[in-house]
């Protein structure tokens, strides 16, 4: 019967974890996957871990998660004693999967969700300098929005042209700035001649970006999935 509570209590920390961390504009299954990788201490060095690392206050849910799952196995032996002892054990550890429980459905009623939400992203606001928080938090993202590094290969149709020809002001999308090797150019960008293995980092509309280079993304996905298919043949 332990257990069971025991296993209970865990999933509901996972579960307000994951719904904290859906607050804060992460997605639900990134959530939950990072709420579980966290609690038993995975680690997974991915993209998706960097959206916990970046943001502060996704840092502090992280934070929880680690230390509850450290102790966790160690309170686990420990209530197994007392209530191999005594049975009163399993009835606080009853009253505190109860307790998680309500806390649970609590965060998920609408009146409280969007309040806590926005005061969420005003702690934020108020806190934390725009170079402490993600992209996503600071550009204010939305689903048609995008900011991505367009990688120009030997042969790619922008190769030769003047940055301003492929960037007109009536398209909504915006060379943040232009990498070329180890050097950033911001200033005069627009002016520069594109070359081959020049790295376009932009932000705009995410339909008009992967329309204007679909050949580009469309080669960079296809080199990825050669080199995983390389590296799963050297294994």
């Amino acid at each position: 019967m332990f257990i069971l509570i025991y296993f209970v209590i865990v999933f509901l920390v996972v579960e307000i974890s994951t719904v904290l961390l859906v607050y804060t504009g992460l997605e639900k299954e990134v959530s939950r996957f990072q709420a579980l990788s966290l609690l038993t201490g995975t680690g997974y060095t991915t993209k998706e871990a960097e959206l916990i690392l970046r943001h502060p206050l996704r840092r502090k849910i992280g934070g929880f998660l680690i230390l509850f799952g450290a102790f966790s196995l160690a309170v686990v032996i420990s209530a197994l004693s007392n209530i191999l002892a005594e049975r009163s054990g399993l009835r606080t550890i009853g009253i505190a999967a109860v307790v998680l429980a309500l806390l649970l459905a609590l965060l998920k009623m609408r009146r409280i969700r969007i309040p806590l939400i926005g005061k969420l992203h005003d702690h934020l606001q108020q806190d934390f300098e725009p170079s402490e928080l993600p992209v996503q938090e600071t550009m204010y993202l939305s689903e048609d929005d995008l900011y991505t590094i367009i990688h120009l290969y030997e042969g790619s149709s922008c190769v030769g042209s003047r940055a301003d020809s492929i960037f007109p002001a009536s398209e909504d999308i915006q060379l943040l700035y232009l990498q070329r090797g180890d050097v950033k150019i911001r200033m005069g960008r627009l002016e520069e001649e594109l070359a081959s293995g020049d790295m376009l980092h932009l932000y705009g509309n995410k339909e008009t970006i992967e329309r204007k280079f679909r050949d580009e993304i469309n080669r960079l996905k296809e080199q990825t999935e050669n080199e995983s298919k390389v590296i799963g043949l050297e294994e």
